[in-house]
């Protein structure tokens, strides 16, 4: 196993335990905001579902474009010509929009402190690699284009675009998981009303 394959399985393992420890936190509280100001959820729950629909179309417009082409050719078009990384972008939008769906600030932040420190990291070592194949080609385009956050002037989209059917429809299943995880949050709602689950604390 190479030093690579065994930090990148660190990192998952990291991210798996972090993710059921939000998850047990949930489970265990209620929102502050839900009793105490219900406009404000109210709010929230319109922001996760824009969100968590951006992040959805968002991420299925990127998979049309790197659809067997990821791995040998640098994609340069579609919301690639916007940033380098508009998958994880949109995964971005999407995770803190299902924390939003929590009623709470603090799953967000926690999100948010998530991804700051666990995706650069990604990013950079993806980066490398794409410096290592395609030299010269990278090294302008990350010149021209943002690495994380779009820049919508610089929007670039070809008439036409050869894609991959088969390996688009495994992409399709990676958006699955925004909508998998509201329902899990809808189930952990309903378990509080019914006080199947207990509620230690409130949190903001």
């Amino acid at each position: 196993m190479t030093q690579k394959i065994r930090i990148e399985r660190i990192r998952i393992g990291i991210s798996r335990v972090y993710v059921a420890m939000i998850v047990a936190l949930i489970s265990m509280t209620e929102s502050y905001w839900s009793t105490s100001f219900p406009p404000l959820t109210s709010a929230m729950i319109i922001t996760a579902i824009v969100l968590v629909i951006t992040a959805s179309v968002g991420r299925l417009w990127c998979s049309l474009y790197i659809a067997g082409y990821k791995t040998n050719h640098l994609v340069t078009q579609g919301p690639y010509s916007m940033c380098r990384n508009p998958l994880y972008f949109f995964s971005f939008l999407g995770a803190v929009g299902v924390g939003l769906a929590t009623e709470t600030f603090l799953i967000p932040v926690l999100i948010i402190t998530a991804f700051a420190v666990y995706y650069p990291l990604v990013i950079k070592d993806e980066e490398q690699d794409l410096k290592r194949r395609h030299k010269e080609s990278f090294e302008q385009y990350e010149k021209q284009v943002p690495r994380f956050f779009p820049k919508l002037s610089l929007l670039r989209e070809p008439a036409s675009y050869q894609v991959n059917p088969v390996i688009f429809k495994n992409h399709i299943f990676d958006v699955i998981w925004f909508g998998f995880s509201m329902g899990i949050l809808e189930i952990i709602e309903e378990c509080h009303r019914l006080d199947l689950f207990p509620s230690i604390l409130k949190i903001y």
